[in-house]
């Protein structure tokens, strides 16, 4: 028998215990590592790792051994948390309006002990994931009572079935609360419905009470970055008690900012709390130096100074306190907690998901020190006289030598931007009766995961032989590239080319001699079968997929919130469509949310190449953008590149299969003449089944929804009235309004 159980033992010994597959994620996410790295590092495919991670496949020897010795070293430094021992005590503050409650029948009516929580209930708290991701039920309206607890901190309970805050017990109360007043009390409202009495009086001392006492925050995004600081934001009515304009005046507003001399500021500096450079604005950040590793910092947010801007957030600024809450609390948890305007969330969500910097190993002293975090865009800003002449915008300081008045050419200057064609109609296309718009999901998200873009400084090669997997500029011609004859995967296809935009310049136009392209561009020009031969280039050979965590957040926040409005992402064709129509209304708040996450992908996108504003600035001169690591138009031109060039990709793979070409592109939304008003009546779907590498409907990024449905007469009828046969049909289709001549703004 003992030899039987030195069989089993070593048959125990053979194989290493790994954890659950979620736990593996969990543990590289934490140390801020990427599946490539880990996939490197062991030898085997980025594919490999990733069915690791999610059970579809398991490891074997000898990776299996190396595999598992980096997740215990990994779950070492981040032990799982324990789940919570006991429940939370809360208060209720009101009940639910009756008209919100479902109807009851007077003959079995519960006893009111039954239908009233007692002062002090006892509420479970909901496990981690639910709370992290299910979006917060919108808040009954409550009413206040005499009864109601006034001590400092004091917690309250929104309605039942609320989710809670953070599982994290130092944010227990979410990352953010909205203060209000209401009969001469401060409260605080916030993300899980609950409301908290706020004690101060004054903005420093609402400092003070926010990092000693309020409970909020956020904790880090990836292993080595830092937690999200509270966000407090102030209506109208908390703005008058704590001393604070409800509107800025028209010099404050060109400021940005209050002046210095404020009543508010001094009081801040007498507290020996300071402000970041951009003064107290619609977003302070209002912070004391860090201390070690402890940081005192709290982000206001001022709706009425118009943080919130209506172009991304809608109405959000003029939402009752919960409802503000509510909307803010749900893209915090599942974005990250806004840091300004949705274009600086987006572009800070970017450094959160890749920190700069990293702990080391432990030296000769038994010390860690920084170090430079593998993946990341470092802590440094590259050189303003380093950069690449073709990649900057005018007026930046390694072009200070053109002449004044100089315009740069296509061979001289990257000019990556997003479709904005047209063509006239066909004769055939005028006899049909609609013009249907389809529009890209998250186009850019898409067209950002899985990118290989340079991490670090260019460098400059003369007549370079092309690689696609090389991230960077390339001077090349691709004037011979004749779209009448191009391959679609491995056959040559003939098409009208005179009726397709060239997939190489945002305008259509077929180029003519060399000019500058992002590594995505001319790999496709390979792709159609042709030869190309750069001039020259500026590559970088320090690259890495740096921007797929964040497109992974963005599509997943962006993915749930549409889930929680009734569109899923396993809906068959019609009923994506029928789900899609109306979506907004089912939660208004929901889909303010949506925007926001839209805004925050092409925003933040946009800071890469964020260009002077103000400031005194002259051409020539630096401006405060590029002191920042994530100052990066190469990132923003690949990524553009690569969106541009998957439309293009699908517009080729439609007009092969079934003859039709565009009429119109606006960025990510194609118009196409059809017999009948739905993207179904043109889109070849057999069986339900989409064509392979074609348009394909549905929510997740990448895919397309219907943009809007006009007849073809109302674009002849538009086009003859301004006199514009070119005019772009595709920015006015979703509700046909057209007021003014197309400028191409």
């Amino acid at each position: 028998m003992s030899e039987l159980f030195d069989a089993v033992d070593a048959l125990l010994a053979s194989r290493a215990v790994l954890p659950p597959p979620a736990e593996r994620k969990r543990l590289r996410a934490a140390h801020g590592l990427t599946i490539d790295e880990v996939a490197t590092a062991l030898k085997v495919r980025r594919a490999t790792v990733s069915g690791w991670e999610n059970g579809k496949t398991e490891p074997r020897p000898p990776e299996r051994d190396a595999y598992a010795r980096l997740l215990d070293k990994l779950a070492e430094l981040y032990p799982a948390q324990e789940e919570p021992a006991a429940p939370v005590s809360a208060t209720l503050i009101g009940t639910p309006d009756p008209a919100d409650a479902g109807p009851q029948s007077a003959d079995h009516a519960p006893e009111p002990a039954a239908m009233a929580a007692p002062e002090n209930a006892q509420a479970p708290v909901p496990a981690p994931d639910a709370a992290a991701t299910a979006a917060a039920p919108r808040p009954a309206r409550t009413t206040r009572t005499s009864t109601t607890s006034r001590r400092p901190g004091a917690k309250k309970a929104a309605p039942a079935g609320t989710p809670a805050g953070s599982a994290d017990s130092r944010f227990e109360n979410g990352p953010l609360a909205v203060v209000d007043v209401e009969d001469g009390q401060a409260l605080a409202y916030c993300t899980g419905g609950l409301v908290l009495d706020v004690p101060a009086k004054s903005i420093p001392a609402l400092v003070d009470w926010t990092l000693r006492e309020a409970k909020l925050g956020a904790p880090k995004l990836a292993g080595p970055g830092k937690d999200a600081d509270p966000l407090i934001v102030l209506t109208g009515a908390a703005l008058e008690r704590y001393g604070l304009p409800v509107t800025l005046t028209e010099e404050e507003k060109h400021a940005g900012r209050l002046p210095e001399g404020h009543k508010v500021i001094k009081q801040l500096a007498r507290a020996e709390w300071k402000l970041t450079k951009r003064g107290f604005g619609p977003w302070a950040r209002i912070y004391r130096p860090a201390t070690g590793s402890e940081r005192a910092c709290v982000q206001l947010c001022i709706p009425s100074w118009n943080a919130l801007d209506t172009r991304h957030w809608g109405e959000a600024g003029h939402l009752p306190p919960a409802e503000l809450a509510r909307v803010l609390g749900v893209y915090a948890s599942r974005v990250m907690t806004p840091r300004g305007s949705t274009a600086v969330t987006g572009l800070e969500l970017m450094t959160a998901l890749h920190p700069p910097t990293r702990a080391s190993e432990p030296d000769a002293d038994d010390r860690r020190h920084s170090e430079h975090n593998p993946g990341s865009l470092g802590k440094d800003a590259i050189d303003p006289m380093n950069w690449p002449p073709c990649e900057v915008p005018d007026g930046h300081p390694v072009l200070k030598g053109l002449p004044r008045f100089h315009v740069r050419g296509p061979g001289e200057k990257l000019f990556e931007e997003a479709y904005d064609w047209a063509r006239p109609m066909t004769d055939a296309e005028c006899t049909l009766r609609y013009l249907v718009g389809i529009d890209v999901n998250m186009a850019f998200a898409a067209g950002a995961n899985g990118l290989n873009v340079g991490l670090g400084e260019a460098t400059h090669v003369k007549a370079p032989a092309f690689d696609a997997k090389l991230p960077g500029s390339w001077l090349v011609d691709l004037s011979h590239v004749d779209l009448s004859q191009v391959k679609v995967g491995k056959e040559w296809v003939e098409l009208d080319g005179s009726l397709l935009p060239s997939p190489f310049t945002p305008k259509g136009e077929r180029p003519e001699g060399p000019a500058w392209y992002a590594t995505p561009t001319v790999a496709y020009a390979a792709e159609l079968g042709y030869e190309v031969r750069p001039i020259e280039a500026w590559v970088r050979y320090d690259n890495g997929r740096y921007l797929d965590g964040w497109y992974q957040r963005l599509r997943d926040a962006y993915l749930a919130t549409m889930a929680d409005l009734g569109v899923d992402a396993d809906l068959t064709p019609a009923d994506f469509l029928a789900a899609m129509d109306g979506y907004k209304d089912r939660d208004p708040e929901l889909a303010i949310v949506v925007s926001a996450i839209k805004a925050t992908v092409k925003g933040g996108l946009g800071k890469l190449r964020e260009r002077p504003r103000g400031e005194g600035w002259k051409p020539g001169q630096p401006w405060r953008a590029l002191s920042r690591p994530t100052w990066r138009p190469d990132i923003r031109a690949a990524v553009i590149s690569r969106t541009r060039i998957n439309l293009h990709r699908k517009i080729v793979k439609h007009a092969a299969f079934t003859g039709q070409y565009p009429v119109a592109i606006l960025s990510d939304c194609v118009a196409y003449a059809s017999n009948g008003p739905s993207p179904l009546d043109f889109l070849p779907y057999r069986d339900g089944k989409p064509l392979p590498g074609g348009f394909k409907l549905g929510i997740n990024p990448g895919l397309v929804k219907h943009e809007g449905t006009q007849t073809v007469l109302w674009g002849e009828e538009v086009r003859e009235r301004f006199h514009a046969p070119d005019l772009n049909l595709a920015r006015y289709i979703k509700d046909g309004t057209v007021t003014d001549i197309d400028s191409g703004e």
